[in-house]
């Protein structure tokens, strides 16, 4: 059906009274909005009515021409649609919380002996996990408290079963050496439920336990054992005396959600509170697309529009920076509802703001099998969270605001400089840098700038094949030409590349080859001593050679995108020798082909388990004899 041929308020009267998602499209095909419903009909046909509770939404419904619908057999379905469509779509006048990087986890393994390890990913019923944790650094000193307290081991199955005698570790105090059964698997097993309890906040009740035992121990004679229970109480006493300030005493499990809007800018900064104690927060900035920046007029086919959204359309509307007019309520509802979809929500949920959305909460309560408590007004420790919630946020916005502020002067020095094309958050740097180790290893790296920062989502690296090692120009053109030889759309307005004249040239080359416009091109030549701030840009179009100085704010941002495409390239290169290498080093062994080198990685778990081993934990290893057993622990040591 085309544009316009579609009729609004006929596909109103016509909606389903059924729970579902709907996706507003603009020209084009453009998705706007997606949300969801219990109601469809009652709720996409509240955007066509005359009043509107921001100028947002009339912004939006200004630009609809087109509507289309999923019906789904429950809300809760919806929610999840919802979710997934507003990730994969991102639409403009949704806002998106790009949350992508995984919480993390505590994990007890299931193990004779388990382990006590950081975690990230899917969990399973076999193991039991604790958290999420807002960061990594929570969780490994979590894993600290647990080995100074109750001594659990961290180290990995494989070399765990290959010890002969205690690691470090257990020499420091750190673990009760199960690897070499210095402790009974009774033992070890209630020194696990114990850090199980501390983890769900059974503080207290843990110390006067072990005080208990400590007593009974010493009126027994058994000193040694008396001396290991003083040791954790010693040690858990000092814990809760370091943790009394982030401590409710309790076993509770609280998020703490502070929402905060600003000068154009949303932070939401969630605080986590599991088994009684504070973990820390995150500040999470939601991805507003050009939300921040509408100020185009309304379309100039307003007329054209239905007669119920043409009559929304105010010449005032227009000029207003909408974001300003998002209220917390409605960022609040939107983390919620993505943030916890496919995540576990605690049972209690402490909120800066007002929060109407009993649906939603009925919603996220079904899915995690419990009633959800929601404070507005909490008290007491719980009251204190809030407010230091509030103040990392509010921290969190003017760092934010400072670093735009900066890397949009940045952004705008470097197009003045190079006359790069407006608007400037369009602008898109693309740079490339290869790396080798004596020629080893080659690979070329590609990162990406855009909206005044690097996109980490969008970097490539490229493994460099049929060259010979070491040659630079090669590597160069083989990535180049596989990065833009069938590239139609999305070219960036400039690409970077590391090196001088040489590399440039090689550059100007692929470019002609492939119809590209060199003038994209700008070579970064080191400077004396290789030393920031005394590089020359290169053009290879006939423009001269350009040294803007140390203290040019564009040289700096260019500075800063070539070394993070340098990083990006070594550790790549690294990784892929590091793996070269542990082959390499089992193949130059002989009597070590491929059945056995695989049988040997797959029971030792890679070279570093494989040295480990002593000579009859290889000869367990089936088609290794004493005398190639032998053979490879010399040769590996």
């Amino acid at each position: 059906m085309t544009e316009e041929a579609f009729d609004i308020p006929s596909f109103l009267a016509q909606l389903p009274t059924r729970p579902g998602v709907y996706r507003m499209l603009g020209k084009e095909g453009v998705v706007l909005y997606v949300g969801k419903a219990k109601d469809l009909k009652k709720r996409v046909s509240s955007y066509f009515q005359k009043t509107h509770a921001s100028p947002r939404t009339a912004h939006m419904v200004a630009r609809i021409k087109r509507i289309e619908i999923t019906v789904t057999r429950s809300e809760a379905e919806a929610l999840l649609l919802e979710n997934n469509l507003i990730k994969t779509l991102d639409p403009r006048y949704n806002i998106l919380f790009r949350d992508d990087k995984s919480y993390p986890y505590l994990r007890l393994t299931a193990h004779r002996y388990p382990r006590v390890a950081y975690y990230r990913g899917a969990v399973d019923k076999k193991s039991q996990y604790f958290g999420p944790y807002p960061n990594a650094w929570a969780v490994k000193e979590s894993i600290q408290i647990l080995q100074r307290v109750f001594l659990l081991r961290n180290c990995e199955d494989t070399v765990f079963s290959h010890r002969s005698r205690p690691c470090l570790q257990a020499q420091i105090g750190r673990c009760s050496a199960p690897c070499v059964e210095k402790i009974s698997p009774e033992q070890y097993a209630l020194d696990v439920e114990a850090a199980s309890r501390f983890l769900r906040g059974q503080h207290k009740e843990i110390l006067s336990e072990l005080e208990q035992k400590m007593f009974s121990a010493a009126e027994a004679l058994r000193f040694e054992e008396a001396a290991v229970y003083r040791n954790q109480v010693s040690a858990l006493s000092k814990v809760l005396h370091q943790q009394s300030v982030d401590t409710t005493g309790g076993d509770e499990d609280t998020d703490i959600i502070a929402v905060m809007v600003s000068n154009g800018l949303v932070c939401v900064n969630l605080a986590m509170v599991r088994g009684g104690r504070h973990l820390g927060d995150r500040p999470i900035f939601p991805n507003t697309g050009c939300l921040l920046s509408l100020e185009d007029d309304a379309p100039a086919d307003a007329e054209a529009l239905p007669e119920t959204a043409a009559e929304l359309v105010e010449p005032a509307v227009a000029a207003v920076n909408v974001l300003e007019t998002q209220t917390e309520a409605e960022v609040l509802e939107a983390f919620l509802s993505q943030h916890y979809v496919d995540k576990a929500i605690p049972p209690t949920l402490i909120i800066n703001c007002e929060f109407d959305a009993p649906e939603l909460l009925m919603l996220l309560s079904e899915q995690s099998g419990r009633k959800i408590n929601v404070l507005r007004h909490p008290q007491g420790n719980r009251r204190r969270w809030l407010e230091m919630a509030v103040d990392n946020a509010n921290m969190a916005l003017s760092r934010r605001l400072a670093e735009k502020g900066h890397a949009a002067f940045r952004t705008r020095q470097l197009a003045d400089v190079l006359d790069l094309p407006e608007p400037l958050e369009k602008i898109r740097i693309e740079c490339f840098d290869i790396s080798h180790t004596a020629g080893e290893a080659t690979q070329a790296s590609c990162v990406v700038f855009h909206s005044h920062e690097m996109q980490n989502k969008e970097y490539r690296r490229y493994n460099i094949e049929g060259i010979t090692g070491g040659d630079d120009y090669a590597a160069m053109r083989q990535a180049l030409m596989r990065r833009y030889e069938k590239v139609e759309e999305n070219l960036p307005d400039l690409v970077l590349i590391d090196g001088g004249k040489g590399q440039v040239e090689i550059a100007r080359q692929v470019f002609e080859e492939l119809g590209l416009d060199i003038s994209l091109i700008v070579g970064v030549a080191k400077g004396e001593d290789r030393k920031v701030g005394l590089e020359t840009l290169i053009f290879p179009d006939g423009r001269p050679s350009l040294a803007l100085g140390k203290t040019h704010p564009a040289l700096m941002l260019i500075a800063q995108i070539r070394d993070e495409a340098h990083r990006f390239a070594i550790t790549g290169m690294r990784a892929k020798r590091a793996k070269n290498r542990v082959v390499s080093q089992l193949d130059e062994i002989e009597g070590v082909g491929a059945k056995r080198k695989q049988r040997l990685l797959s029971r030792f778990g890679g070279l570093r388990g494989i040295k480990a081993a002593g000579i009859e934990d290889l000869m367990t290893v089936e088609g290794i004899s004493q005398t190639l057993a032998e053979e490879i622990y010399r040769r590996l040591h």
